[in-house]
């Protein structure tokens, strides 16, 4: 194939296209499920009727005029790129960003590559142990990341696209009120957008993974529970009440020195993720809450938001 050509009609870098060629090579890509018994399906991964609708609506039909052959060729091998790192815990983006706003097919591509993988990580999930409670609620985060990509007016999806092949291989698990990030010597925390994040909560997260990893992943040898986060950004203290959730979720942690991250930004992780935009002009964000005025007095102030990290002992 053309992957000049390829890249030019999906409107991406050839870059982009030719990592995904790398990567995939000829490896053996994953079926969608059934169109019947896809439904069912987008509802165990609590995807909402409105996102549901759409991706029925976009189904890649052997017919469909809306999948040209250089869609259907992305569609088939980042699934095998992602299928090839089954296991893997780190971060893999599947394929480049898409000019979404071109179509159905468009925008939920990398959608149609998960749920091809679904059979795939939950047969893997299986091999391991896992439960079917452990393993639908770990692949739901399908359906809570595709509403809040909504509410950010699609500003959110580039990075959610990344982010959902930890689930799609097998290297993250949600555990009650927290995600489980499998890796080398620790493993690392996530705060779905999911209610409260009360201390019992935590802690009763935290007791289930210290059972769930030796049990289910025996040859894996885990030190400490770590966390990279706006989260752990001290500067919060400085407006959050020392009994707020947030401020005594950071009190379990040891913080790293700070260092700039690398493509992390944290302003933009906290307008992410406490206002779920990040277009909006600072004075035309929602203050209704103690966090909310906090994150946009600081900024109108000048200051910047820390992305930190840190851990402490399992």
């Amino acid at each position: 194939m053309d992957l000049d050509d390829t890249a030019a009609r999906l409107g991406v870098p050839v870059e982009e296209v030719e990592r995904v060629h790398r990567l995939a090579g000829d490896r053996p890509s994953a079926p969608l499920p059934a169109k019947g018994d896809a439904p069912a399906i987008l509802d165990r991964l609590a995807v909402r009727p409105d996102d549901a609708a759409e991706i029925m609506a976009g189904w890649p039909d052997p017919d469909s005029a809306l999948w040209t052959p250089e869609l259907r060729w992305l569609l088939d091998r980042s699934t095998a790129l992602v299928r090839a790192d089954l296991g893997g815990h780190g971060w893999l983006p599947p394929g480049p960003a898409l000019p979404r706003e071109r179509g159905l097919a468009w925008r939920h591509l990398y959608v149609y590559a998960y749920l091809a993988l679904v059979d795939v990580v939950r047969a893997y999930h299986r091999d391991h142990g896992i439960g079917d409670a452990v393993s639908w609620a770990t692949l739901a985060d399908l359906g809570r990341n595709l509403a809040v990509d909504r509410r950010m007016r699609g500003e959110g999806w580039p990075v959610m696209q990344s982010w959902l092949t930890l689930h799609a291989r097998g290297g993250l698990y949600e555990l009650g009120r927290v995600q489980h990030q499998r890796g080398d010597a620790t493993i690392d925390l996530h705060i779905p957008d999911a209610g409260p994040l009360t201390p019992e909560a935590v802690a009763a997260s935290l007791d289930e993974a210290r059972e769930f990893f030796p049990r289910h992943f025996p040859d894996e040898h885990y030190t400490a529970f770590s966390c990279g986060s706006w989260l752990l950004d001290p500067q919060l203290r400085e407006y959050l009440p020392e009994d707020s959730n947030i401020i005594r979720f950071q009190r379990r942690f040891e913080l790293e020195p700070y260092e700039e991250p690398d493509g992390l930004d944290g302003d933009v992780e906290v307008l992410r993720f406490v206002f779920r935009t990040l277009t909006t002009p600072l004075d035309q964000l929602p203050r209704g809450t103690v966090l909310q005025r906090a994150v946009v007095d600081h900024l109108k102030a000048g200051r910047h938001w820390q992305w930190r990290r840190g851990r402490f002992p399992i």
